[in-house]
């Protein structure tokens, strides 16, 4: 009843599209800080090694990686374009001007690192392109550290998870249970976040100028 059969039916093209589609997204646009782009990245490692297709593991991190730094790049062109202004939401609880202060005050305080260390932290994640590059900040720079972040964001997730899952292969129930937790948590989590980026669009909009001091 609970088996995954499925999954090696449905083949590892499946998890490609979503894991592309969402890691861009995440990257990109406002959506994204929504968005559970972490435990995506590690459900799709053990959904993969659901049917040993370790080729696919690494291909996809690399793939997603290169998404993942294409989004980054694509934040950064509408902040230095037309992202000048940062909409916060009066009473919000993401978008709030707090949180676009703490993310503008991370980049200032650490500059190249703080794009690298942004893709472990969701919400940084979404706002440090657009922030940087409202700021002007040297695109050959933000270049490299967005892509040395990704390399070290996305294949650490996926291989964690292909991996962690083949160390319960011979334990056929808890394999079963960490999958379909995580999938559970992907799905529970992708709606969460799409119903919080609802409910924060309803709330009046408060201009918040990102490159402020």
């Amino acid at each position: 009843m609970f088996g995954t059969d499925w999954l090696s039916s449905a083949g590892p093209a499946t998890v490609w599209v979503v894991v592309l589609s969402f890691v861009f997204v995440e990257c990109a646009i406002i959506i994204g800080l929504f968005l559970p782009g972490d435990s995506l990245l590690f459900v799709a490692g053990v959904v993969l090694a659901q049917g040993a297709h370790e080729a696919h593991a690494w291909t996809l991190s690399i793939a997603a990686t290169v998404a993942a730094v294409l989004g980054n790049l694509l934040g950064y062109h509408i902040g230095r374009k037309t992202g000048h202004v940062v909409i916060a939401r009066r009473g919000g609880k993401v978008l709030s001007h707090e949180n676009l202060a703490k993310a503008r005050d991370f980049l200032d305080r650490r500059g190249f690192w703080a794009i690298v260390l942004a893709r472990w932290i969701p919400w940084v994640r979404t706002l440090a392109p657009l922030i940087a590059g409202a700021a002007r900040m040297d695109q050959r720079k933000f270049l490299v550290a967005t892509s040395i972040g990704g390399l070290a964001w996305v294949p650490t997730l996926v291989l964690a998870g292909y991996y962690a899952a083949g160390l319960v292969t011979h334990v056929p129930w808890l394999k079963t249970v960490a999958l379909w937790g995580g999938i559970a948590f992907f799905v529970v989590g992708t709606a969460w976040g799409i119903w919080r980026y609802r409910q924060e669009m309803h709330r009046p909009a408060e201009p918040e100028p990102v490159g402020a001091d």
